[in-house]
């Protein structure tokens, strides 16, 4: 074992888009778990649009990441040292951790993962708090019901994806919005899609409505801004809309739209945010039925894998860019135990 690991710690606070700059590599001794805790080696990181909003030092669900201290996010791990009675060595876990080659944390704070179920990664995605967040925005907030018709925005991503399954299981009329080309051919021959637009394309707006002869019963919305514009002004009476994300605008100082109260009256539909941490306590039940999905073929999952804790913040950067399908993570190290 090496005596030296690095962290990434955040720098600067990011003014629009981040950059390279407002991330440091910092090198530290080998940290030691303590009594009830274990010294666990990153295997992959997650990186997700919602850490952007805690760069920020505003008042938020969650308190904003200190400079100069690593970032923490989503993480599969494997043990190596433990002092824990929960864990061995060889044990694959996941939790948040430190964006760090290695970490120390508390046992209670991690789980192991079940690898004859998925592939590790899997419990970063569609078994893990992305897949969560699908499950309880569309099934909670949005009950859809077979025959009606579910859009959802930012699509080809993790969560979008994992939604737009979970609609076609319930029996409902898909429809995704993207931004490329290759997304749209992804969500409807992979995924099983009815239809997919490209927000970036000239002729979206008549492409949307072409798409939504019927309207939108349930919107779920992972972007904001014009995307989720065009789609309110297609509402049917009492549509509901899960909101999940705004990524659209997380680099902005400031993002100006159109008002969206009219439509929302006219049309008696209900808004809600959430945050997936809204349904702590019904986890068990959601991972369940992902898993049960999963083994049954009902789902899929793609990844766009990094390489190399160097990349980790191109990794990052590259979530507001679109670079993506599906999941995006950092493949930090490879197991030694299994």
């Amino acid at each position: 074992m090496p005596s030296k690991q690095r962290e990434i710690h955040l720098a600067n606070r990011p003014e629009g888009l981040p950059s390279k700059e407002d991330f440091e590599f910092v090198e530290l001794d080998m940290p030691s778990p303590e009594e009830n805790q274990v010294l666990v080696r990153t295997l992959y990181l997650s990186v997700d649009p919602y850490m952007r909003g805690r760069m920020r030092d505003t008042k938020s669900y969650i308190a904003p990441f200190p400079l100069n201290k690593a970032l923490i996010g989503g993480a599969v791990a494997e043990v190596v040292e433990s002092r824990s009675e929960l864990f061995k060595p060889g044990d694959v876990v996941t939790g948040y951790m430190k964006w760090a080659e290695y970490s120390v944390v508390k046992g209670e704070k991690i789980r192991k993962v079940d690898t004859s179920i998925a592939a590790v990664t899997a419990y970063l995605g569609i078994l893990g708090m992305t897949g969560l967040t699908a499950y309880f925005g569309l099934l909670d907030i949005g009950k859809p019901q077979a025959g009606e018709t579910v859009v959802v925005s930012g699509a080809a991503g993790a969560v979008g994806s994992a939604v737009g399954q979970i609609a076609k299981i319930k029996g409902t009329k898909v429809v995704g919005i993207a931004g490329s080309d290759e997304k749209i051919d992804f969500l409807i021959n992979e995924l099983g899609f009815d239809h997919a637009v490209n927000y970036k394309k000239d002729s979206f707006q008549d492409n949307l409505k072409a798409a939504l002869p019927d309207g939108v019963d349930v919107y779920f919305d992972n972007v904001g801004g014009e995307v989720s514009d065009a789609v309110i002004n297609l509402l049917n009476k009492n549509a509901r809309i899960p909101l999940c994300g705004a990524i659209s605008s997380y680099n902005k100082e400031e993002d100006i739209g159109p008002r969206i109260q009219p439509a929302l009256i006219k049309t008696s539909s209900l808004i809600q945010g959430y945050t997936v941490g809204n349904y702590a306590a019904e986890f068990e039940k959601g991972s369940a039925d992902m898993a049960k999905w999963l083994q049954e073929g009902k789902l899929k999952f793609e990844e766009t894998i990094v390489e190399g804790f160097d990349n980790t913040p191109d990794a990052f950067i590259g979530l507001f860019e679109g670079a993506n399908i599906g999941k995006m993570l950092v493949k930090v190290a490879d197991p030694e135990f299994y």
